[in-house]
């Protein structure tokens, strides 16, 4: 499995974050939109936030982004080689990651992206994620900013590390708060996500 992506929430998308920000495009009935910036690696940031150029969803938005009254680090994704294969070993394993979901977002220059992923189950742990034949959203990035390091906080540390060895991925993980660090090197220096 490989990184896909970190999931920063925002109530405001002009927030500046010291990162170059790419434009990705709307979600379409879930009064989201995003933008990306390219971490290296074949991985990407989005920072997600309201979009008001949609009504508000009639169903809550994703990951509990109505409840954030501050921008936060919420979530992770991983790319498996095989998603469907990833989810039923999972679940053979004695955890079941949720149903697998299609979505699709168009791109400011009209590329339509479309993806499968599994809904986030756990806090800590990463959501599962497939581009299929659409293009990576960083095959569209500037180069310019670097993961430098990602750190999962969990309460139960032990708890995130069987579930993420059940799933085959390994990150870091340290007691405390659940929640995650990112640390970021950009042309400007670092900049830290939590």
């Amino acid at each position: 499995m490989a990184l896909d992506h970190l999931v920063y929430a925002t109530p405001d998308l002009t927030l500046d974050l010291g990162i170059e920000l790419t434009e990705g495009g709307q979600h379409l009935g879930l009064g989201t939109r995003n933008k990306l910036a390219d971490l290296g690696g074949g991985a990407y940031l989005e920072v997600l936030g309201p979009d008001p150029d949609q009504p508000k969803p009639e169903k809550p938005r994703p990951f509990g982004f109505d409840e954030l009254t501050e921008p936060k680090l919420i979530t992770w994704a991983v790319r498996p080689d095989n998603l469907d294969e990833t989810v039923a070993r999972a679940k053979a394993k004695g955890y079941d990651l949720g149903p697998i979901t299609e979505m699709a977002r168009e791109r400011p220059d009209g590329v339509l992206l479309r993806w499968r992923l599994t809904p986030l189950v756990d806090a800590g742990v990463p959501f599962l994620i497939d581009w299929g034949a659409s293009p990576h959203p960083t095959e569209s990035l500037p180069p310019g900013t670097e993961l430098v390091s990602f750190t999962i906080t969990h309460p139960n540390p032990a708890e995130i590390r069987e579930k993420l060895a059940i799933l085959g991925e390994e990150a870091t993980v340290e007691q405390g708060e659940a929640g995650f660090v990112a640390v970021l090197r950009t042309p400007n220096g670092e900049v830290v996500l939590r």
